[in-house]
Formats: C-alpha cells, structure tokens, sequence
C-alpha cells in the first residue's frame, strides 16, 4: 500500500488540483530573493502538512537530514520565510484556492454532501504587547486596562462538505467592523468562485 508522501502530496497539487504554476510562482513580491519562492511556498505546505506552522518548527524541518524527503531543495530560516510570507501576493493565492475548490468540485470531491454552504466568523490572529500595524486593536481585560494587542478578522469557510475548508480573510482595523469586513469578504468571495460554486 502507497503511502501520501511529499513527492506524491507535490503531484497530487501539481497536476490533479492544477497548482503547478502557483507553486512556482506565487506571487512572489520580493525584490531580491535569494531562495527561491517555491522551495518557501513548499516547506509552509509542508509545515501544514506536518502540523508544524510555525516559523521556528519549519526551520527546524529544512536544516535537518529531512530536508530531501520532504522535497525542499536549499535550507533556510524562520527569518526568510518571515520575509517571503509578509510580501506574498494575496490575490494569487485566492485564485489558488478558487482553482483547487473548483477541482475539487469537478472531481465530485463533494458529490456526497447534500449542500455546499459557506459560513462566516470574526476570529483574531496573534497577540503582541506592542501595536504592529494600522489593523492591530487593543484587547482588553475586565478592568478595561489594554493588555496587548491583536489584529481582527472576519474569515469565510467552505461547510457542509464533511470536511471545513477555510477559505479567505478580510482584516477590519478601528473604525472598521466585523459585519463590514464580512459583506467585504462574501462579495468578493462570490465574484471569485462564481454563484453557482455554493449553495
């Protein structure tokens, strides 16, 4: 019996799910990359892949005897994989994903669900006692003292399949709202996929 291992995971995303040129180019937005974009792209897939998100367990992955087997050609650090994931394209990975649902779908991937449906939530991502960025909001404790904070996120997820597909995000600073950033996200969701994509 064959087991997923990486080469196949790459053939699978390359030729079934139609990805190969958004594994080699995927929206790139660095001006002097020294490692190549793919190799990056890849050892994030294969980060999830292994339940190892993070930048540090990544890092650990590519600069050990691991590296050939899960397909990544050169090693390198969590700082490079900082840098390359700050100047990704968003809209190319978008189309990725409306790409890959769109395979899925044709492949009968969903065929045994009675409705596609698509749900929304707000959520937050990371925490930090300074602020970063414009999105960043305080978050507060029940003395209503700031005690860091954090960026907020309205995210679309594809249900009813048996299995939950996150799909896109929509970030809302101060002055922005949840339910804004959602109608934001579902227009532009609906646009990509299409209206006859979901139920």
């Amino acid at each position: 019996m064959k087991g997923p291992t990486p080469r196949r995971r790459k053939k699978y995303v390359a030729r079934c799910l139609r990805l190969k040129s958004y594994l080699r180019f995927p929206g790139d937005g660095r001006t002097e990359g020294r490692i190549p974009a793919a190799a990056l792209l890849w050892a994030l897939l294969m980060g999830a892949w292994l339940r190892r998100t993070a930048f540090a367990g990544i890092e650990a992955r590519v600069c050990s005897r691991a590296r050939r087997a899960l397909e990544v050609s050169p090693s390198f650090g969590d700082d490079a994989l900082g840098y390359f994931t700050e100047r990704l394209d968003p809209a190319v990975t978008r189309r990725a994903v409306v790409t890959a649902g769109h395979q899925a779908k044709r492949h009968k991937a969903f065929d045994a669900c009675r409705f596609i449906g698509l749900a929304g939530d707000g959520t937050s991502a990371g925490r930090s006692r300074e602020k970063g960025c414009d999105l960043c909001r305080p978050y507060r404790n029940k003395k209503k003292e700031i005690r860091g904070y954090h960026p907020r996120l309205a995210m679309i997820s594809v249900v009813g399949t048996g299995l939950t597909l996150p799909w896109d995000i929509e970030p809302y600073g101060p002055g922005d709202s949840e339910y804004n950033a959602a109608r934001r996200l579902l227009r532009r969701t609906v646009g990509n996929t299409g209206r006859r994509f979901a139920d």
